[in-house]
């Protein structure tokens, strides 16, 4: 009989074990804001979701309306005051979200940047491209393409991006290497398809010598694709050596159609996945050493179009 009754106390200690787990978990609120809301951001909302839901906690997708680093700071102290439990953000202007994420940290809040850095905010890790390496991968295939000389225009997205300035850094690095390249322009967009679409027509038209365009942010591929493709500049297919960045349909269509020679492909389903994770297992106390993590990048072009995985 005490037999008995030590088995089923012991079983009921571990039930007590168990539902207390799960009552954690769902007392756990994660928030994830991207930068704006583009098609590069559903993959990693889909990862960040997909992991939310199989730790067993509250996930909630917050989308700047712009790209002004005031928008986001507003949106990370909404969630400070709604006592969230973790935040992954992707910075659009890193200094301007320095105070806050420490004001976050400092309320007891887990922070993570994810895709774009806020390297002095006190975030507790990077989980995403290191674009610097990326653009020297980019630089390098842009060298190769153009034989190691030629103008090339950079169109990017936001100015005070991190990522993206640390991608063109990358590729100024690599193209150092080569002094017959010449980069004649970069352009903002704003990651604004339509802006992209104006600054590429412009560039092209005040450029007639250019010999490649380099696409920083996910709108970069498509916009060029899309000027191409205009019968103004339907002898220019071919003749500008364009590499863009991110896998979205329009950009590896620009593949197939041979109006872009190659894109860096990141991994954005990852990066939200790990974010989750990385968050839950700090707040849960189970989450050891913390390191920045490089997801990687595979440069996709006409050959491994059908083959390349994220």
């Amino acid at each position: 009989m005490r037999t008995l009754t030590k088995i089923a106390s012991a079983a009921m200690v571990s039930i007590a074990m168990v539902t207390g787990t799960v009552a954690f978990a769902q007392d756990i609120t994660i928030a994830v804001v991207p930068k704006v809301a583009v098609p590069f951001f559903d993959d990693c909302n889909t990862g960040a979701q997909e992991a939310a839901t199989a730790l067993g906690v509250k996930y909630q997708w917050v989308v700047p309306q712009n790209t002004q680093g005031a928008t986001q700071v507003k949106i990370v102290e909404d969630l400070i005051s709604r006592n969230v439990s973790g935040i992954a953000i992707s910075v659009n202007e890193p200094k301007s979200v320095e105070g806050i994420i420490k004001q976050a940290m400092d309320a007891g809040i887990k922070v993570v940047t994810f895709d774009s850095d806020s390297a002095n905010s006190g975030r507790s890790l990077y989980i995403g491209t290191i674009n610097k390496q990326a653009g020297v991968t980019m630089g390098n295939s842009m060298a190769e393409a153009l034989g190691g000389k030629g103008k090339i225009a950079i169109v990017t997205g936001q100015l005070g991006a991190s990522n993206l300035n640390e991608r063109i850094d990358g590729v100024k690095e690599a193209l150092a290497a080569f002094p017959d390249i010449e980069i004649v322009a970069t352009e903002g967009t704003e990651d604004d398809l339509a802006k992209a679409v104006s600054v590429t027509e412009a560039l092209l038209r005040g450029n007639p010598d250019l010999s490649g365009i380099f696409g920083m942010s996910q709108v970069g591929g498509p916009a060029v694709a899309k000027v191409l493709a205009q019968k103004e500049f339907a002898d220019r297919k071919g003749v500008i050596k364009v590499f863009a960045f991110d896998d979205l349909p329009d950009t590896i269509q620009g593949v197939k159609d041979g109006y872009i020679n190659g894109i860096m492909v990141q991994r954005p389903v990852t990066m939200g996945r790990l974010a989750v994770e990385s968050l839950v297992a700090q707040i849960k106390g189970e989450a050891g050493e913390l390191a920045d993590i490089d997801t990687g990048v595979t440069v996709v072009n006409a050959d491994n179009l059908g083959s390349y995985t994220k």
